[in-house]
């Protein structure tokens, strides 16, 4: 083992989360490239390290540290060094040069106990003088408290949360109650701090523990699509995280309540249990409903005039169940529109643009996804965006619970009429902050299909609002002449009623192709994908979407990535790789963002490389093409849907995920040119009718299952669904009666 010292003169790379950091290090005016796990380092420290040097094969010789201790400054030079480097705000070199020449070897015991002396240096006045002691000694308790924090195993991003968030208290809190953590930073859940409970001492059967483990149980439920838990399961789920009896929980549960942090309600003769502000959530949304369900006095004859000269400019025709949406559209304040594939939603929603064009009203259209969004575009002729972008997302939001968007009640939409289509993708989150941007007044006019899986968000908003009976609803349901000509829309309606399917591949667009075997499923979805597809569709075979129940197994999104990405995108010499987790990214891979960033900027360039349109957001289900992966920067750059370029860092990989196979889930509100499923086998409750339905109507000119029929046609029959815990009904009923 060597020992060597010398300055932090440049970090190379630093990962956040464990503390690994390569850096160069200068000492005696030579420069050595250090690798090693720091609690916390910055640029100008002067350290002592001890370790061994080593020969790296692609960077050269490193010295490699075992342990280090940061000194202080102690000659002239290295407190010059230090005060120059950057480190303290408001000092440069030249600054840092007058600061030692006027105090020498006593500049940090005059920068700590007589800071006001500092203004005897041209340059500083009183207010920076104290400034500069402020940082001096901040800087110093932020490495004291980054090392206490790592002991206990949080990573340096998360301390410095911490430390943000509690200062000097940190001490205090974590040694008596670390569950805080868990409360009040975005990032350290129950786990962590239980990790670091069992570190300092605390009993399990701690107040403080089974409070937390309460809540974390709710907060882990909604992730499920829950908003909330019956007692008994609440209870069940949180014996088995916190290894304590049920008594022992239920008396806590009334504390909580008392604090305002869970809401119990009566749900057919049980207590039901909400985190209180999902609670608060759903019943903001069914007072925000109540509200904008208002009539809006205009005659039949009126309304009937105006479509009348609709079908005769547009040339359609409409059916009885169609002029009732526009009726009813036009005659209240709220109206859900549902039905199933070819049943005219789209027809109906023009006519009803058209109508409220007439009468020079301010139209918004949006969806939950840019690629709903883009189809809705598509289908209409009018704009449409995503709702978070009709909202107005800003930079500073930092998830779901906390607003963010410059659209509210304080800023509402200047619109007149807002109609939102595929309604069964909204969650509770996203439909509380759409519902506070529109103005009492304001038709809202909601477009879904309320067979498809629910949101992947918590809630189920639209099935919840039909069956409260308290809005008006039309349902359409009959499928036109078009549409009959097409077996994806037939049989999707067969399914979506429990009847058998016929798979004799007499169809045009609707084919079966029976396989008992993974291997064989494997390679005839290869074929179909790479040859037999994209002259079939006119389409490419990156755009031909293979859809999967699971993530898991053999015919899991995770296997099937590996597989397809090895046959679609092969490793090649002129493309650049970034290996991540257990797999790799490679240029020219197909990818989707799988979590909601509102931070996240993007830009088009037009062809000569000129920034045309800016923005930001990257959502969840946005997908898009590796373009470049640069080792150097340590980036990815990423092309999304309408030309939107955006860069990672390899720090956020975690948010995106190869894309050639993905889950049933992940593509609602999309559409593909063709969809390509392999069924064999599966847990029951997630091999289900609704599933399949998704599925199906996801495809625009064609749907190829490859696997059992025996598996098909059972999930035909399987009409169970998970059970998702969703209290909005409820909500709006108990509006109702005040």
């Amino acid at each position: 083992m060597k020992t060597i010292e010398g300055y932090v003169e440049h970090i190379i790379y630093r990962n956040d989360d464990n503390g690994y950091t390569v850096l160069i290090l200068v000492n005696d005016g030579e420069e050595i490239t250090c690798v090693g796990t720091f609690h916390y380092i910055g640029e100008g420290e002067l350290i002592e390290a001890v370790g061994d040097y080593t020969d790296h094969p692609n960077y050269g010789k490193q010295f490699v540290i075992k342990t280090y201790e940061i000194k202080a400054p102690e000659d002239v030079i290295a407190i010059e060094r230090y005060l120059g480097s950057g480190a303290i705000k408001g000092i440069g070199v030249a600054l840092a040069a007058r600061i030692v020449r006027k105090f020498k070897a006593d500049t940090f015991r005059i920068i700590e106990e007589e800071p006001e002396r500092l203004v005897e240096v041209k340059g500083i006045s009183e207010r920076k003088a104290r400034e500069i002691s402020q940082q001096i000694e901040e800087k110093r308790d932020l490495r004291k408290a980054m090392i206490f924090l790592q002991q206990y195993g949080i990573s340096t991003t998360l301390a410095v949360k911490v430390y943000s968030q509690y200062g000097q208290n940190i001490y205090n809190i974590v040694k008596e109650n670390p569950y805080r953590l868990a409360d009040d930073i975005t990032g350290i859940g129950f786990k962590i701090a239980d990790e670091i409970a069992a570190k300092v001492g605390i009993h399990t059967d701690s107040d403080f523990r089974i409070k937390s483990g309460i809540l974390y149980v709710l907060l882990q439920s909604i992730s499920d699509g829950h908003t909330y838990l019956p007692e008994g399961i609440l209870l069940k789920k949180a014996e088995e995280l916190l290894k304590v009896e049920q008594q022992h929980i239920s008396m806590h549960i009334m504390d909580m309540v008392i604090d305002k942090k869970l809401i119990i309600k009566e749900k057919e003769d049980s207590k039901i249990i909400y985190a209180a502000r999902y609670y608060y959530m759903e019943l903001n949304v069914a007072k925000m409903l109540h509200d904008l369900n208002i009539k809006c006095e205009v005659s039949e004859n009126e309304i009937y005039e105006t479509l009348e000269k609709i079908e005769i400019n547009t040339e359609i025709e409409l059916d009885e169940l169609q002029q009732k949406a526009i009726i009813e559209a036009v005659r209240n304040g709220l109206l859900i529109i549902t039905g199933g594939p070819g049943t005219g939603k789209t027809t109906t929603i023009n006519a009803i643009i058209k109508y409220f064009e007439s009468q020079e009203l301010n139209i918004y259209l949006a969806a939950p996804t840019g690629r709903a969004a883009k189809r809705m575009t598509e289908a209409t002729g009018y704009e449409a965006q995503t709702i978070h972008r009709l909202l107005e997302v800003s930079g500073s939001y930092e998830g779901e619970n906390t607003g963010g968007f410059e659209r509210n009640e304080e800023n509402p939409l200047d619109a007149d009429v807002v109609i939102i289509d595929e309604m069964s993708m909204v969650d509770i989150y996203l439909m509380n902050a759409l519902l506070k941007a529109v103005t009492v007044g304001t038709r809202l006019i909601l477009v879904g299909d309320v067979d498809q899986l629910p949101s992947v968000g918590p809630g189920s908003v639209l099935k919840d609002m039909i069956r409260s009976g308290k809005f008006n609803v039309v349902m359409l349901n009959k499928i036109f002449r078009q549409a009959i000509q097409s077996d994806i829309i037939m049989n999707a309606h067969k399914i979506n009623k429990g009847q058998r399917v016929i798979a004799d591949n007499k169809s045009k667009d609707f084919f079966f192709l029976k396989r008992e075997d993974v291997n064989i499923i494997i390679r005839v979805m290869l074929s179909l994908i790479q040859n037999k597809l994209p002259p079939y569709v006119e389409a490419t075979s990156y755009d031909i979407q293979v859809l999967t129940p699971m993530r898991k197994g053999n015919l899991g999104v995770e296997r099937l990535n590996e597989i397809l990405q090895e046959y679609l995108n092969p490793k090649d010499a002129t493309k650049q790789e970034k290996e991540f987790g257990q797999g790799l990214f490679r240029e020219g891979d197909k990818i989707m963002q799988i979590k909601n960033n509102y931070q996240m900027e993007w830009e088009v360039r037009n062809k000569y490389g000129i920034a045309v349109n800016k923005g930001m957001g990257i959502f969840n289900g946005d997908m898009g093409i590796i373009k470049e992966i640069n080792h150097f920067a340590e980036e990815i750059r990423v092309e999304f849907e309408e030309g939107r370029s955006v860069t990672y860092t390899f720090k956020q990989l975690d948010e995106i995920e190869l894309a050639y196979a993905i889950t049933i889930h992940k593509s609602q509100g999309s559409e593909y040119p063709a969809v390509v499923m392999p069924l064999l086998t599966g847990p029951r409750m997630l091999m289900n009718r609704n599933l399949l339905y998704t599925a199906v109507t996801r495809a625009k000119k064609c749907v190829t299952i490859v696997g059992s029929e025996d598996t098909f046609q059972s999930m035909i029959e399987n009409e169970s669904e998970q059970k998702r815990y969703s209290g909005l009904t409820e909500r709006i009923l108990d509006i109702d009666l005040l």
